[in-house]
């Protein structure tokens, strides 16, 4: 970890595939079916608790994974970058997250675990940015260890959010929810092409050393 300027990138990256803002319409058309404000609550605290074990998950597990496949970080971190930057296309051209997740909602998917939980809070590109993030060869505990307070940090924040949700939606409205999660994405799209260079660059090196 180089600093505070890399601890704000990480911050940036994963409030981008988490997006607490873009999963507030979603926990509201949930919890609409709960009368009792004390079952929303469990509601958003049962989501974001599946949610955090699901990331500490990757954090934990995945470089094991990657070992046992006999991966290298290279080539899944070029995969992991198409993947995030695939993930930013459909959130700035497709469906937005919150548009795309009330459509799963509509569909009869009424739990906190799916679509609330998974993929609205852990995503597929938090849990790619989970296992990139913390990489045993690029980066040391203390940089592990760093990164999965802010993944914790981002994931409060998301609960406090969801807890907040009526309120916030409220002031910015669920076109203000929807403008944030695609400009969310177009910060996606950059650090997804970064990854994805420098995943490249790293494959050359490692070839030609």
């Amino acid at each position: 970890m180089n600093g505070f300027e890399d601890v704000v990138k990480q911050f940036v990256l994963l409030w981008s595939v988490i997006d607490p803002i873009g999963t507030i319409p979603v926990f509201l058309a949930l919890a609409a079916g709960y009368t009792d404000p004390t079952l929303q609550r469990k509601l958003a605290i049962k989501a974001t608790w599946v949610a955090t074990l699901v990331l500490l998950f990757f954090v934990i597990a995945g470089e094991f994974l990657l070992d046992a496949m006999s991966i290298p970080l290279p080539a899944f971190q070029v995969a992991g970058g198409i993947v995030l930057f695939l993930f930013a296309m459909t959130m700035m051209f497709g469906d937005s997250k919150p548009e795309e997740e009330l459509n799963m909602i509509k569909k009869g998917m009424h739990t906190a675990v799916f679509p609330l939980a998974i993929p609205s809070i852990a995503s597929p590109g938090a849990m790619m940015a989970a296992v990139l993030l913390t990489d045993n060869h690029r980066f040391s505990w203390m940089h592990q260890l760093v990164t999965t307070m802010i993944i914790l940090s981002v994931l409060a924040i998301t609960l406090i959010f969801m807890l907040l949700g009526s309120r916030i939606l409220k002031i910015i409205g669920e076109a203000g929810a929807s403008v944030i999660s695609r400009v969310m994405g177009l910060i996606l799209a950059s650090v997804a092409t970064n990854a994805v260079l420098a995943g490249i660059q790293e494959y050359f090196k490692s070839s030609l050393g």
